[in-house]
């Protein structure tokens, strides 16, 4: 009985998420009278920065960090806030600031085997806690898959890729912490939320 049951509420699982996914893709789709004008406009805020985030995702115009690493990659931090869950999330830009494609070390997975298992990710990032004298490493889900951006390709020249990760929070009155990730200088970043 169980098993119909499990099995019934993941076909609904299922359904849900092809229902969700065709909703947005028919949103993302439909638009108004001017359709010839609207691409041309996200395509030109798009280009010339590369790796200003948009406003509507609670990032800021100017980065709080940016931090130069091997093979010409420039990581931009653009937002660190506070969840009232316990989580800090880290998002930001990872950009090859080289004239050609960069290829993301894998140090940056950290060295971890069960981070590692899970293929290329920031799973080494950490935030450093020095008022507390605590290390905070990347979350990882039941499966042991870090709560950070994964599966990272080769950036071409000039190429920028969104990048986030989750971290527990430290105490709330702890507002600054240092970011590190393996290959780039540690980074002081405040805390908002």
């Amino acid at each position: 009985m169980s098993t119909r049951f499990t099995a019934k509420a993941r076909r609904g699982m299922i359904v849900l998420t092809i229902a969700a996914g065709l909703a947005v893709g028919v949103a993302g789709c439909s638009g108004g009278g001017s359709d010839d004008k609207k691409p041309g406009a996200a395509a030109s805020t798009a280009k010339p920065g590369g790796s200003k985030p948009s406003a509507q995702q609670g990032q800021s115009d100017q980065p709080l960090a940016e931090l130069k690493g091997p093979n010409g990659l420039l990581l931009q931090i653009t937002s660190v806030t506070r969840d009232s869950g316990g989580f800090v999330t880290v998002n930001g830009t990872m950009k090859n600031d080289s004239g050609s494609t960069a290829v993301i070390p894998s140090n940056l997975s950290g060295n971890e085997t069960e981070i590692i298992r899970n293929g290329s990710s920031l799973g080494g990032a950490t935030l450093v806690d020095s008022k507390g004298k605590k290390r905070y490493y990347v979350l990882r889900d039941t499966d042991g898959r870090p709560l950070t951006t994964t599966g990272l390709p080769a950036l071409e020249a000039g190429q920028s890729l969104p990048v986030f990760m989750q971290f527990p929070s430290p105490p709330a009155d702890t507002t600054e912490v240092g970011f590190q990730l393996p290959g780039f200088p540690t980074a002081p970043i405040q805390i908002s939320g």
